[in-house]
């Protein structure tokens, strides 16, 4: 199979419209292709999959090893004919000034070319000087060539194409030209998610199409790393005994493919829930995992459904584990503020959310489990990441009330995350299963005893 890394010089270089368009128009030249997203993101991911017609998984230097990096793209590549790996932020943008995490780092961890992405709007010879610092600044980097995004003019793309030509040897593989309409829906929290947007085929449509006017697919396919493709790398199956469910609807929507493979791997069958529209959860639940997402885009809905609510705090109230990230958090709140009106959500914990015009917490994020809960062993260390605009507007609680001290990140209050009662663990932080076994072990652990009709410890030290 041929692969490579879809990589540009800034978030914003129109590297997720690209992806999309070349995974799409790739997949009918071949058996399929598999695609793969540089960091910790759901939206360009689920846009990826949509193109793709499979799921997509996370790479991440920052949260995996490089051992689970390659297990994860060896053991996902097989039966495919293309492999396309898109970037985040800059090529060579990490935490740090050395870069450490980049796409960059992860382009050569997996020895593949990288096909460079540059917004060329607003300007034509400069683009040359751009990507030749791109060449010198690290030479280890082989790059296929150059997509040139928002072209307005064909006298535009004919003067960055002859600079390119007079000061690089990388070729110009492909344009994208400028569109007077966006084909990712905007809102203000960013891209609208493809599953919360109901013309999301006829935009992948769009895209395969300009994909196929505008790109040199063969190229492209003769400029990509051939790769002998293993056997996927599996665990021995265990038999499902227990029963997990999984929020999943338009206000939940944020999930790891890893970590619900991780789960039915450990001996779990998942069932999905819709919140929106569900009375009340399943009766052989025995356990529950509610994700990130937009709850309050949903807020009327979830409000309006008071038995489904109501049948949450019964079955946590039972002693049913839960596992609640980010908005899972929020929906496990009192209410939450939009717009001046307020609207009730689960009550589990007496918390009270707004939304924010701009972001609270944004990156990589680490925490030490110091305080008991039915999911991490106390003293273990976990790394994650935040993306919310959420605020905490009213809490009747202290920080000390809650069980995991934030290295990195901003956590619930007072640097501190995870709010616990009876069996239920809820942090704004998110985990990838890839780069953090504890977090399966405990889930699994968690809702074995639970349908044993054992009481879980109160401590797992």
């Amino acid at each position: 199979m041929r692969c490579l890394v879809l990589a540009g010089l800034s978030g914003g270089s129109g590297k997720s419209v690209v992806s999309v368009g070349l995974i799409a128009a790739l997949k009918n030249r071949g058996k399929g292709v598999a695609p793969f997203k540089k960091g910790p993101d759901y939206i360009d991911a689920g846009w990826m999959s949509k193109a793709a017609g499979q799921p997509c998984y996370n790479l991440d230097p920052y949260l995996m090893t490089p051992a689970a990096i390659a297990t994860t793209f060896q053991g996902h590549i097989h039966g495919s004919t293309f492999a396309v790996v898109e970037g985040n932020r800059g090529i060579f943008d990490g935490v740090n000034a050395e870069g450490e995490f980049s796409t960059a780092e992860l382009a050569l961890q997996l020895d593949l070319p990288v096909l460079l992405v540059v917004n060329c709007s607003k300007t034509t010879r400069t683009v040359a000087a751009l990507v030749l610092g791109c060449q010198a600044f690290d030479p280890r980097i082989r790059f296929a060539g150059v997509i040139l995004n928002q072209i307005a003019t064909s006298r535009h793309e004919s003067i960055i194409r002859q600079s390119l030509e007079n000061y690089t040897d990388l070729p110009v593989l492909g344009i994208m030209p400028r569109l007077k309409k966006d084909i990712f829906p905007m809102r203000h929290l960013g891209v609208t998610p493809h599953q919360e947007y109901a013309e999301a085929g006829e935009a992948v449509d769009r895209l395969v199409a300009l994909a196929e006017i505008h790109f040199d697919l063969d190229a492209i396919i003769s400029r990509m790393r051939e790769v002998m493709p293993l056997p996927p790398v599996t665990s021995e199956q265990i038999p499902p005994k227990l029963t997990i469910g999984v929020l999943r609807d338009a206000a939940f929507q944020f999930y790891y493919e890893e970590n619900l493979e991780a789960l039915r791997a450990a001996g779990a069958r998942l069932v999905m829930i819709d919140a929106l529209h569900s009375g009340a959860l399943p009766a052989d639940l025995d356990g529950l995992y509610i994700g990130g997402g937009f709850p309050e885009t949903s807020a009327r809905q979830l409000a309006d459904n008071s038995s489904f609510r109501q049948s949450v705090r019964d079955c946590i109230d039972a002693g049913l584990p839960v596992y609640a990230e980010c908005g899972g958090l929020i929906f496990l709140g009192r209410s939450i503020l939009l717009q001046g009106q307020e609207y009730p959500l689960a009550g589990v914990f007496p918390v009270t959310f707004a939304i924010s015009s701009k972001p609270q917490a944004h990156g990589y994020s680490a925490f030490t489990v110091e305080k008991a809960n039915s999911f991490y062993p106390v003293g273990a260390r976990i790394k994650g990441h935040e993306f919310r605009y959420s605020t905490v507007h009213q809490w009747d609680g202290a920080p000390e009330d809650l069980v995991l001290q934030m290295e990195r990140g901003a956590g619930f209050s007072g640097g501190r995350d995870g709010l616990v009662k009876n069996n239920v663990l809820a942090l704004y932080t998110h985990v990838m299963a890839s780069g953090t076994p504890q977090w399966v072990e405990g889930f699994i652990a968690a809702v074995r005893r639970y349908s044993a009709g054992k009481p879980i410890a109160a401590s797992l030290v």
